[in-house]
């Protein structure tokens, strides 16, 4: 080929890409995007789909071309010529995707270190999963003591948060594997039963919602029957109203256990 025609393959690649990212960026793949992670994650993605963009172009101007230039004639029926290959392509071919992947891993790894960094007044949430329910349990709320003398903590089947506050979220599962998503969160992480590898489990994340609204959590790990069932409720509200809602709710559960005769905060709030 001739420098003028590579010149025209690149800048047909190059309109392609620019075409099918612009077409694609169009689209709210993840709908709104409601905690501090989401920006970083749909920035990321962004990035992938431009990325993607140019890689589907080259090769499919490549492909085309190739099949204009070298196509057969109507009734040649004669072998093609051999060829014994051109070094600089396979070396660009194996090259430039390599580099694409690279960039790409590096910058996921920064966009992680963000969404994972802990800030320092984050508020610590344990969330188990069953078939087929979820239930939040916060630390720090002690309704009582159990049996044992071992402390008692709020414990619900709705999630309330304060918004523009870390959750430091520890997930645990008492069946089989299910995976936490609140969609406009952007975080999913599965809920993986304690088995013999115990506490090499990943079962901790950190999100920061940073709008107020009531939200679905849903699990995306199929689950079993009634898996389809197994959502809860969540709201994001002020600090205020959350904290009010925590001494309603533990007051409530102090009572239950009160009047059941035992320290054990066994009552499912969540109202």
């Amino acid at each position: 080929m001739t420098r003028g025609t590579y010149v025209k393959l690149v800048a047909v690649m190059l309109a392609l890409a620019a075409v099918i990212s612009v077409l694609m960026l169009q689209i709210e793949w993840f709908g709104d995007a409601d905690s501090a992670q989401a920006g970083p994650i749909d920035t990321l993605f962004d990035v992938s789909i431009v990325l993607s963009s140019l890689v589907f172009s080259i090769v499919m101007v490549m492909l085309i071309y190739a099949i204009w230039k070298w196509r057969a004639r109507p009734g040649d029926e004669s072998d093609g010529a051999p060829i014994h290959g051109n070094t600089r392509l396979e070396v660009a071919w194996t090259a430039i995707p390599t580099a694409i992947v690279l960039v790409v891993a590096i910058y996921s790894w920064i966009v992680l270190n963000d969404i994972e960094a802990k800030a320092s007044d984050r508020m610590p949430l344990h969330v188990t999963a069953q078939q087929f329910k979820w239930t939040f349990e916060y630390p720090e709320a002690q309704v009582g003591k159990d049996s044992g003398g071992e402390p008692t903590y709020l414990t619900t089947s709705q999630l309330h948060v304060p918004v523009d506050r870390q959750l430091e979220v520890t997930l645990s599962a008492l069946d089989v594997v299910h995976s936490f998503w609140v969609p406009e969160w952007r975080i999913k992480r599965d809920a993986v039963p304690a088995g013999a590898s115990g506490d090499e489990i990943d079962d901790e994340f950190v999100v920061t919602p940073d709008k107020e609204g009531t939200y679905a959590l849903i699990c995306t790990e199929y689950c079993g029957t009634g898996h389809s069932t197994m959502r809860a409720t969540v709201v994001v509200e002020s600090q205020q109203e959350f904290d009010q809602w925590v001494a309603r709710e533990t007051r409530a559960q102090k009572q239950s256990a009160s009047a059941s005769g035992g320290g054990s905060s066994a009552g499912q709030g969540g109202t």
